[in-house]
């Protein structure tokens, strides 16, 4: 599957799918941009840069959803027109699979609404790439079923993404035996790294997060053979508007993305 403008994708690497979870202004957009542009660049690492123009699954109605759909999704747009970068961002409803697909070139499906047959179709039908979120209440074997409306509304650029799968009520588990069942699909399969370690359903309203065992998360997906991986970034997670609780110091993503790249070349190794 090729996405457009995606740079060094026949290096054999993983490619990455980061940024920050939602837009809460251009400056802050460009900064990490240029940040993980240039990481992936020395690195060559096929990059999306990954930004949601709104949040609209949140624990309270006080809780920030976005800066205005418009202005939000032009950012996007800058974004891949200064950096010559792919970019992906969360749809919610049917209608808005065509609105943002004028800016981005990766409709992304939020893992609550993996299942919602009109949004997927509404996806499809716009031709861009659709990364589905496997649900945290579906089986990897179920993914398969969502996966096959795209295909049948004409669309074969898909993705699934695994995030995790609801323990109980405040904690999430990642089932690597998942990945090579998605795999056999015949579609790229991608590790969130970052959502992966919510712990939702806090008495708070807010949802927590174990971020500092990401690097845990994503080497056991590279060491599994997983094509792609998710993760959610910020200059300063503890003032992010969303997902702050996740997500890694954007200081932190150059020496983790070096180690994974060591860890790729060894894995790629033993596959010869």
């Amino acid at each position: 599957m090729k996405i457009d403008k995606l740079k060094y994708a026949d290096c054999g690497n993983f490619f990455l799918l980061a940024g920050p979870c939602v837009i809460e202004g251009e400056a802050m957009a460009m900064d990490i941009a240029e940040t993980i542009v240039s990481i992936t660049d020395k690195l060559q690492i096929p990059y999306v840069f990954k930004g949601s123009y709104r949040k609209a699954n949140r624990s309270r109605l006080d809780s920030f959803t976005g800066i205005g759909d418009e202005k939000a999704l032009k950012i996007l747009r800058k974004v891949g027109e200064t950096y010559g970068i792919p970019v992906v961002t969360d749809i919610h409803t049917a209608e808005e699979a065509r609105m943002a697909a004028q800016y981005v070139d990766v409709l992304q499906i939020p893992a609550f609404l993996c299942r919602q047959t009109d949004l997927l179709v509404a996806a499809a039908q716009t031709g861009r790439v659709v990364n589905i979120k496997k649900g945290q209440f579906l089986s990897p074997e179920a993914m398969k079923f969502a996966a096959q409306k795209v295909v049948d509304a004409g669309n074969d650029k898909v993705m699934i993404t695994e995030r995790g799968t609801t323990f109980g009520y405040q904690d999430l588990l990642v089932d690597y035996r998942g990945i090579p069942v998605m795999q056999k699909f015949g579609f790229p399969v991608i590790l969130d790294a970052t959502h992966s370690l919510q712990k939702p359903n806090q008495d708070s309203g807010v949802t927590g997060g174990m971020p500092q065992l990401i690097e845990t998360i994503a080497r056991a997906g590279i060491a599994v053979g997983v094509d792609g991986l998710f993760m959610e970034t910020h200059p300063n997670p503890s003032e992010a508007k969303s997902d702050g609780a996740n997500m890694l110091p954007l200081h932190l993503l150059e020496g983790l993305l070096t180690r994974l790249v060591r860890l790729r070349e060894v894995v790629n190794s033993f596959e010869k």
